[in-house]
C-alpha cells in the first residue's frame, strides 16, 4: 500500500503495523487514542507541525 496524505493512522496502523516507530519517532505519541485513528496524515502533520511531504516519504520508503 502507499500511503498519501489522505491515509489515515489507523490505516497505516492496521496494514503496516511495523510503520509506528516513524510515528512515534516524529512525536505522534497517541496512536492508540480513538480521534487519531480517523485523523488523517495530511491532519497529523499539521498538529504536530511536520513535514506532510517528508513523512509520506520514511512511511513509504522504510
Amino acid at each position: 500500500m502507499k500511503f498519501e496524505r489522505t491515509t489515515t493512522i489507523g490505516e497505516i496502523l492496521e496494514v503496516a503495523p511495523e510503520k509506528a516507530d516513524i510515528l512515534l519517532e516524529i512525536g505522534m505519541h497517541c496512536l492508540g487514542c480513538p480521534a487519531s485513528q480517523a485523523e488523517t496524515i495530511e491532519e497529523a502533520c499539521d498538529v504536530h507541525g511536520v513535514d506532510v511531504e517528508e513523512l509520506l516519504e520514511k512511511l513509504n520508503n522504510n
